[in-house]
């Protein structure tokens, strides 16, 4: 156990802690009748009116914080103990009310997540208040998810001077020799000589090199493969984005974000499977030797691609990563990607879009999404619209000329490059918080990231 327990979850306090009493809506009423006629008067006359994920101090005889009532309800999650710890004055407090391991973990996570801040340029501003463990916590898990949150959100957070695809791949293998795993990156033209034509052609125009991070550990159990989208920094190419287009493009290596946090908490929960992790990283810059709109790009598989749009570099990236890890028939094959607008549209920017080959996989991430309260929402693999992506000069387009189903036909390229034997699952995510949310404040985030640990361990008996 750790000396000093970061994520404002404490062991232990050298002062009194303030109780935090958990009252659930329906017996509101009875415990009214319970406490003193003093703080009845004092939540009627402050307005306290009980409802779910509310709050209020109840004062003592000094002007102080004699406890805090939190009202539990059906619809509290995760969420609403970061709205608490959110709001709660800088001091310590513990869970009076005994309650069992799922809302211990829950509290524990929420409290934890309101404490997250991007410090990398400044000094630390948040000043959160601290909470004893809750008493059946499962302190080594939550401590895990939250250190990986923590990993995702900082490496989408920082710019892409500091996160270019050499950085990105120094900090795998960072991680990688934390956790025993083994990495291996390949650099450059040695893309073209190992066949990843794909991810050498969106990132030859950068003076920061293409590279293939490609992450092993474990030696028994199910093979679980991680495949993350790393554009470093996207301009669109040739075909450019405009400025507004390019403000949050740092985050447009959010994938690659997640797929090693997720490998970060299975390593660190010493799960019985063989993982790999493999990472497209580049940056789709401008320069003299940038692919261009109609070029034919070979590609790993080795069918041919005629790339309609040089703004719809990640699913190259990806495909390249997908036939590779196809290879290997792992039992089970996630991918992470920011892919399309049209995603967003769908779903919108807190919803991970979901696809993929496997109605059981897709029922049973449905099933974990919302248990963790991780919020994915499938869309169809409409094989129909498959037809969008024929050329008339090689075995398929990149994109559609249309702006219609663009999610779905973006995650239809993808397909292609994976056997149709192997479940695989592919997220489409804004990796993204556009305005501050309790525990979830402007800026990267995780998205389908938990959902799908709890999968890992729910489909392998683990």
């Amino acid at each position: 156990m750790r000396k000093k327990l970061p994520h404002n979850l404490i062991l232990r306090s050298r002062k009194k802690t303030i109780p935090i009493t958990i009252v659930s809506e329906e017996k509101l009423s009875d415990w009214l009748k319970k406490i003193t006629p003093f703080h009845r008067k004092w939540l009627s006359e402050s307005g306290f009116k009980g409802k779910i994920n509310s709050f209020s101090l109840l004062p003592d005889s000094d002007g102080g914080i004699q406890r805090v009532v939190f009202i539990d309800g059906n619809d509290s999650e995760v969420w609403s103990w970061s709205l608490l710890a959110s709001n709660l004055p800088s001091e310590s407090f513990h869970v009076e009310s005994p309650v069992d391991k799922d809302t211990s973990n829950d509290i524990a996570l929420g409290w934890g997540m309101a404490s997250y801040e991007f410090t990398r340029y400044r000094k630390a501003r948040l000043n959160r208040p601290k909470l004893i463990w809750p008493k059946r916590s499962d302190k080594k898990q939550i401590l895990a998810t939250l250190d990986a949150v923590k990993l995702v959100r900082d490496l989408i957070n920082t710019p892409a001077e500091d996160m270019g695809p050499s950085e990105l791949a120094l900090f795998a293998r960072s991680m990688g020799r934390n956790y025993g795993a083994s990495t291996r990156v390949i650099v450059g033209e040695s893309l073209l000589k190992e066949n990843y034509p794909m991810i050498h052609t969106v990132g030859r125009a950068s003076d920061d090199k293409p590279r293939l991070i490609d992450i092993r550990w474990g030696k028994v159990g199910p093979r679980v493969t991680l495949v993350g989208k790393g554009v470093c920094f996207d301009t669109g190419g040739l075909d450019i984005k405009s400025a507004a287009g390019m403000q949050r493009m740092k985050k447009d290596m959010g994938g690659a974000a997640h797929v090693l946090g997720l490998g970060a908490m299975i390593m660190s929960a010493n799960l019985p499977i063989r993982l790999r992790v493999l990472i497209g990283a580049v940056e789709n810059a401008v320069a003299g030797n940038s692919y261009r709109p109609l070029d034919v790009l070979s590609t790993r598989k080795g069918i041919t691609v005629e790339n309609t749009n040089t703004d719809a570099e990640g699913r190259l990236v990806l495909g390249d990563c997908l036939s590779e890890a196809s290879r290997e028939k792992p039992d089970l094959l996630i991918d992470y990607a920011t892919l399309t607008g049209a995603s967003r549209v769908a779903v919108g920017v807190e919803i991970a879009a979901l696809y993929s080959n496997n109605d059981q996989l897709a029922k049973d991430i449905e099933k974990h999404s919302d248990v963790t309260s991780d919020p994915v929402w499938r869309l169809p693999l409409y094989q129909p619209y498959r037809r969008m992506l024929d050329s008339k000069v090689a075995d398929l387009c990149s994109a559609s000329e249309g702006p219609f189903g663009g999610g779905i036909t973006a995650a239809l390229f993808l397909k292609e490059f994976v056997d149709d034997d192997i479940p695989w699952a592919h997220f489409d995510i804004m990796a993204w918080n556009t305005s501050t949310k309790p525990g979830r404040p402007e800026g990267g985030d995780a998205q389908a990231m938990r959902c799908i640990y709890s999968l890992i361990c729910d489909r392998f008996g683990i």
